[in-house]
């Protein structure tokens, strides 16, 4: 009797672990059916993405007259130890040829002072005795040089010339870097993108027609940019002779700003 029940009691057992097991293996079937349709979606995005393309590039260039001149003048004083006399004569030198350039029109948010630099000079001695013991005393400062720099914004060229010359009458003993550019360079970089972007999509128009496929959508778009560089002139001038110099006539020229594109289309 006891056997009997027992064979009765792990039969139900056996029948309960046989629904256990197919249960989990219905569930186990739908979640490698739900990870593949995953992968199956990355897979096609990744084809996707990998779809038949090309490239096509297009330049524009549009020609800027420049609007701003740049020069840069300064005042250098060499003298003694006296420091504050030296830095009263720089100073009074310097504020004479700013006044000189405000009164020319220049604003005052175009006057700026790049440098300020006092140097200390020193006596030295190459004296040495028959052994190579050197016979000179400790370095000491014997004078100073005090240089003093201020750049410019001349809006107005007829008054470049002008104040080429007047700033030496006026105290400086320096002036140089003379260059123009593009204030505000940004219509004339929207313009040069709008024609390498047309040109661009023309060739890509034409590159579709002639191949004998359908032009799909845009991918990508890359951009390369030439910055308008200032053009420079070389000019130097200092000391009492350039007073009485007279100075070329000065012509700012033109520039070229330039913009390349670079349009990844899909093939249909």
């Amino acid at each position: 009797m006891v056997k009997v029940l027992f064979f009765v009691y792990n039969g139900c057992m056996n029948e309960k672990t046989k629904n256990y097991l197919g249960w989990a293996l219905i569930v186990g079937v739908l979640a490698v059916g739900v990870s593949a349709l995953g992968y199956v979606g990355v897979y096609r995005r990744s084809v996707a993405s990998m779809s038949p393309s090309f490239m096509v590039s297009g330049e524009g260039r549009v020609i800027a007259k420049p609007d701003i001149a740049r020069v840069s003048f300064g005042v250098t004083t060499e003298g003694g130890q006296d420091l504050a006399g030296l830095q009263t004569e720089n100073t009074t030198r310097v504020n004479k040829a700013i006044e000189f350039v405000k009164q020319q029109g220049v604003a005052t948010a175009d006057i700026q002072t790049e440098n300020y630099q006092v140097s200390p000079r020193y006596q030295y001695c190459n004296r040495y005795s028959p052994t190579g013991e050197s016979l000179c005393p400790p370095e000491t400062i014997v004078g100073y040089t005090i240089e003093q720099t201020v750049s410019l914004k001349i809006r107005d060229f007829s008054l470049i010339s002008p104040i080429l010359s007047g700033v030496v009458q006026n105290g400086a003993n320096r002036v140089w870097g003379l260059s123009f550019m593009v204030d505000d360079p940004t219509q004339f970089e929207n313009d040069a993108r709008a024609e390498a972007m047309a040109k661009a999509k023309a060739k890509a128009k034409s590159i579709a027609s002639a191949g004998g496929f359908n032009l799909g959508a845009l991918l990508s778009v890359d951009e390369g940019f030439y910055p308008l560089y200032a053009k420079q002139y070389g000019l130097g001038m200092g000391g009492t002779d350039a007073v009485s110099a007279p100075l070329p006539n000065i012509e700012p020229g033109s520039s070229e700003i330039i913009v390349s594109v670079n349009l990844r289309y899909a093939i249909k």
